[in-house]
């Protein structure tokens, strides 16, 4: 025992010596990478901001957006767990960004570690041709067709939630938090739409479990080990994956017997079922894009974007309504000349196109409040940004979608529905600083659906409810849950404004 101690005193000298020498070499290369861009001028070894990161997200990212505004070039740099990131306020070099996404130049990650949480097969992280294949595939989804299919699912949900969140409020006479019931009504509105029956009641709670288990995880530090939130997150979404594989066998069969299609699943596999059945009839390998652990890996990231996305701005809409009364008014105004609860009839696709100041209020939320405020992705090669400025190869580039959003359009920080009003056409004239649903090849596929979920929420929530907010100091602060939410969770009164519900 003597001996290993007079070892290890002997050792402990020179492992002091390397590990300084480690952490020197990494300051270094952080100061290299980062040369005279604004930034920590020393970081924290190995984890560098990554505790000040999930601590206070808010704080850590309007820092960094703070200091970027500072500068001409709109950069800022930092550290986090052995990777140097670029944080990037400026639109134009957002731009550069989305419009270099290929193998070789930039590759989107969707979450710093995301490749290892969301799995191999997401359509974040692929490119050229095999991407393109896939978004053709993914085009059937939301035809006018199949987007009018889901409006009469997505109604009878909201309503019969309103039912309950007016029912509760009623029943404690206190306020309650919409984030959660937000939440749960975009997952099921969500499951309903893509896999409609192939969810069973049992599959349901577990599904539930398991994509909080996953929420979690994106927020905690990326600890692959047992007893560890990332892992738990890792291991939830193979489960989920496996599970909406099988939602998408059973769809191909469905199909195969003639089954008219009732949900998103079933719009994709009736393209999917042919070109499979006609290679099976040629000899030939199954289509790329086409097995179901594949299609069950593209829903997980369908059903990401379609709730925690949708979850967020529909309580931003909720609160700048609330707090912006002429703009509530003109709504509720628009909607009644159109439709009325009492009808007994569901919204249908026709009656949404007319109602086009609703839709310049839900675009003006998505705005002013984008979800999802930042893409990352990865640098696959040292690219000149600027004519000072490199990105080093390996960096973490994060264009930030809510900084253009105050960029280029009138008065950007006032929230203002008539700029996406025909007269004013914003929406064309500052196209690039819209960049909520991202740009480029990788533009959010989805953002028809996305916007015609919020648009009828709204028309549903302002015509069959009052509300009024429960303020507090600092209730609409921005709190990442992973995408943005008022910080109060969003706490409202609420009561019935209509005779009765619609009786669906």
């Amino acid at each position: 025992m003597g001996t290993i101690w007079c070892t290890l005193a002997l050792a402990t000298p020179y492992l002091i010596s390397l590990l300084a020498f480690f952490i020197l070499l990494e300051q270094l290369r952080y100061l290299r990478k980062k040369r005279s861009l604004p930034g920590p001028s020393l970081v924290f070894p190995f984890l560098g901001s990554a505790i000040s990161m999930v601590k206070d997200p808010t704080k850590f990212w309007e820092l960094q957006a703070s200091i970027a505004k500072s500068t001409p070039q709109g950069l800022s740099a930092n550290y986090l767990i052995g990777n140097f990131i670029l944080f990037i306020r400026s639109t134009d070099l957002s731009h550069k960004i989305f419009a270099n996404v290929r193998p070789d130049a930039f590759q989107v990650i969707g979450h710093p570690f995301g490749k290892k949480l969301f799995g191999k097969h997401n359509l974040i992280y692929m490119f050229g041709q095999t991407h393109k294949d896939l978004r053709r595939r993914i085009a059937p989804n939301f035809t006018p067709k199949a987007l009018s299919t889901y409006l009469s699912l997505q109604q009878k949900i909201i309503i019969n939630h309103l039912k309950k969140w007016e029912k509760l409020s009623s029943k404690i006479q206190n306020p309650i938090a919409l984030r959660i019931l937000c939440r749960d009504m975009n997952i099921e509105t969500s499951q309903t739409v893509f896999v409609g029956p192939y969810l069973r009641s049992e599959q349901l709670e577990n599904f539930k479990k398991d994509y909080n288990f996953f929420n979690v995880g994106l927020m905690s530090l990326p600890v692959d080990l047992p007893g560890f939130a990332f892992r738990s997150a890792r291991l939830a979404v193979n489960r989920l994956v496996e599970t909406l594989a099988g939602c998408a066998a059973e769809a191909k069969d469905n199909i195969r017997a003639g089954v008219e299609p009732s949900c998103l699943i079933d719009f994709w596999m009736e393209d999917t079922v042919k070109e499979i059945d006609s290679a099976s009839a040629a000899g030939l390998p199954e289509p790329y894009h086409s097995g179901n652990i594949e299609i069950g890996g593209h829903l997980f990231d369908f059903l990401f974007a379609a709730q925690d996305a949708s979850t967020s701005s529909l309580l931003w809409a909720i609160t700048l309504l609330e707090s912006h009364p002429a703009v509530l008014s003109r709504v509720r105004d628009e909607v009644a000349g159109i439709w009325s609860p009492e009808s007994d009839t569901l919204i249908t696709m026709e009656q949404m196109r007319e109602m086009k100041y609703t839709e310049a209020v839900a675009r003006e939320v998505v705005r002013f409040r984008p979800p999802a405020t930042l893409v990352p992705h990865i640098a696959m090669e040292d690219f000149p940004l600027t004519e000072s400025y490199s990105v080093p190869k390996g960096t973490l580039v994060f264009p930030s979608l809510f900084e253009s959003s105050f960029q280029g359009f009138k008065d950007s920080d006032r929230f203002d529905p008539d700029r996406f009003m025909p007269d004013r056409n914003e929406d064309q004239l500052y196209r690039r600083n819209f960049l909520a649903f991202g740009a480029g090849a990788h533009q959010c596929v989805g953002q028809r659906y996305a916007l015609n979920h919020l648009a009828l929420f709204i028309a549903l929530f302002v015509s069959l409810l009052d509300f009024k907010r429960y303020k507090t100091d600092g209730c609409d602060e921005i709190s990442y849950v992973p995408t943005i939410a008022p910080k109060d969770d969003c706490l409202v009164h609420l009561s019935r404004r209509c005779e009765r519900y619609p009786s669906l």
